[in-house]
């Protein structure tokens, strides 16, 4: 399954222990991961920022990521209502990788789920859907 991670959760994967860096394993070990070049620009501003991120610490978690598809910024974005337009980014990054399965902690796009081209989950319910659990 292609499953393209939000920069929330790929933030939460890196820097602390819990269910995203657990759903991050499970996704390399079982699955093929996506994300996006804006998801990229925005993660290493985010630990840069908030998590005080050397340039070569930067340098590494970048690296470990182009090493699975990153979507280059699409040129037209879907036309989706989406509070936050950045979002829009994110899901058409998603559409254009032909992901299964987009996953996010964003209530923005949690909340178009049900008209998204493609499935929006919670890492939660990601989780439960990859191992099985009802």
């Amino acid at each position: 399954m292609r499953i393209f991670l939000d920069t929330n959760v790929l933030v939460s994967a890196f820097t602390a222990r819990g269910l995203c860096a657990d759903l991050l394993r499970l996704i390399l070990a079982e699955h093929d991961l996506l994300t996006g070049e804006v998801n990229l620009v925005e993660f290493r501003r985010i630990l840069a920022d908030r998590f005080l991120a050397s340039a070569q610490q930067l340098q590494v978690v970048e690296d470990q990521l182009r090493e699975h598809t990153v979507v280059p910024r699409p040129v037209v974005p879907l036309s989706l209502p989406i509070r936050d337009p950045d979002d829009i980014w994110v899901l058409t990054s998603a559409v254009t990788g032909e992901a299964d399965l987009l996953i996010t902690g964003d209530h923005d796009l949690l909340a178009v789920a049900t008209a998204a081209p493609v499935p929006i989950v919670s890492p939660r319910v990601a989780w439960e859907r990859l191992r099985g659990v009802s």
